[in-house]
């Protein structure tokens, strides 16, 4: 099915206050404001199937989350749909890192556990289906820049673990559905209108139709790392996801935009690959890390780093402006380097970067510098202002503050 991409058109006005953290960081109203949901189909992302007895140990090792989850029993993290389009057991997914022994970011990994038959309604929706293996899979939404060379990393480490890794991008798709205020009224893990669809709701037609004929019961679910940023699910590539219409589908670009607002980084292009401190990229904020988990490749930095408190640099949003103080389009590059205009020094470096809106590694001894002036070496015309997230946790600066106090 070819489907419609248009383009959205976002107001070009955008009003900015200012807040005073410390006389610090600009806070501002995005040019997502008023837009209603979106959803896109992430090109940029591929599909990954883990699958045998012993998948959830073999995971546990080498990612920073704790995997070990998928094992337990439903609790408060998981829905309770009673639908035969959806499980009646669903566990949230889970967004995860690897790591070099080094500690330094490799990738990144949303991971799924899609339902057992016995975890769902038959098609019949009179009792559970049928699952005489009862087998655990998990299905890993990753960068497709770096599929093979993650395929073959993690065979590298399978030695004589029983789990099977195969590459399944054909098969299935990622999607994100997103925009203002999609999450904050609601406090279940599933997506709000699908959780609709079956005995006591009303009947959703565009959930019921997108999952006839499969056997999992794809839906979305919030995403892991931040409620702002939407919903995000793996769907059978044959087919549109449920709640999404083809005027609200939208480039893959307007998401990047979205998290370049919120100031989230993904995939090990925006994330330096082989070089990148997790937390200095916020990623324990972002749910990626569990600091109670036993041990896995690379735990001893962020250990270390996590427990010595001390961040000098993190990523943030950043906004490009000419002298007068307006937007200027696609002049920065990623690695760019910021710099201070007054003293010359390296303040930081462009992660990424999609028309006035950017992310960067920068100092936050430049960033909180109420009078410092940023702007990108060479384009001395190009001003850097540096923005706070409205996620920030308040210890992130309390951390700063204590720093350079006892300096």
């Amino acid at each position: 099915m070819h489907r419609l991409k248009p383009s959205l058109q976002f107001r070009k006005s955008i009003t900015y206050t200012y807040v005073t953290l410390a006389r610090h960081f600009s806070t501002h109203q995005t040019r997502f404001d008023h837009v209603g949901p979106m959803a896109s189909l992430l090109k940029s992302r591929s599909v990954v199937r883990f699958r045998g007895p012993d998948t959830v140990k073999f995971l546990q090792g080498l990612l920073t989350n704790d995997v070990q989850r998928f094992c337990e029993s439903p609790g408060e993290m998981t829905s309770a749909l009673v639908t035969p389009n959806v499980p009646f057991i669903s566990d949230s997914p889970m967004y995860a890192l690897m790591l070099t022994p080094q500690g330094r970011f490799l990738y990144d990994l949303f991971l799924y556990r899609p339902a057992r038959a016995s975890e769902q309604l038959d098609r019949t929706g009179s009792g559970p289906g049928s699952d005489p293996g009862g087998r655990l899979e998990l299905l890993a939404d990753v960068d497709a820049t770096v599929l093979d060379e993650l395929l073959e990393r993690f065979n590298k480490y399978r030695l004589r673990a029983d789990v099977v890794i195969e590459n399944v991008a054909e098969e299935f798709s990622c999607w994100q559905r997103y925009g203002e205020n999609l999450t904050e009224k609601f406090s279940s893990a599933e997506e709000p209108e699908a959780a609709s669809i079956g005995w006591g709701g009303a009947v959703d037609p565009a959930g019921t139709s997108s999952s006839h004929g499969n056997s999992h019961g794809w839906q979305w679910f919030k995403d892991p790392r931040l409620d702002s940023l939407g919903f995000r699910g793996i769907f059978p590539s044959n087919t549109t996801p449920p709640l999404v219409e083809a005027d609200k589908e939208t480039d893959e670009k307007n998401y990047l935009l979205w998290r370049l607002e919120k100031g989230v980084a993904e995939g090990s292009t925006e994330i330096l690959k082989g070089e990148a401190v997790p937390l200095e990229y916020n990623l324990a904020g972002l749910n990626a890390i569990s600091f109670d988990k036993g041990c896995y490749v690379g735990q001893e930095l962020i250990a270390r780093t996590h427990h010595r408190g001390v961040i000098r640099k993190r990523l943030l949003p950043l906004k490009f402006l000419d002298d007068s103080g307006k937007e200027i389009e696609q002049k920065v590059a990623p690695g760019s380097e910021v710099i201070n205009a007054v003293s010359g020094k390296k303040a930081g470096t462009v992660a990424t970067a999609l028309g006035c809106r950017g992310l960067g590694l920068i100092r936050l001894e430049e960033a909180l510098k109420g009078l410092s002036k940023l702007t990108i070496q060479g384009q001395e015309d190009v001003k850097v202002e540096a923005i706070r997230p409205e996620w920030w946790p308040t210890e992130w600066f309390q951390e700063y503050q204590q720093d350079t106090a006892s300096a």
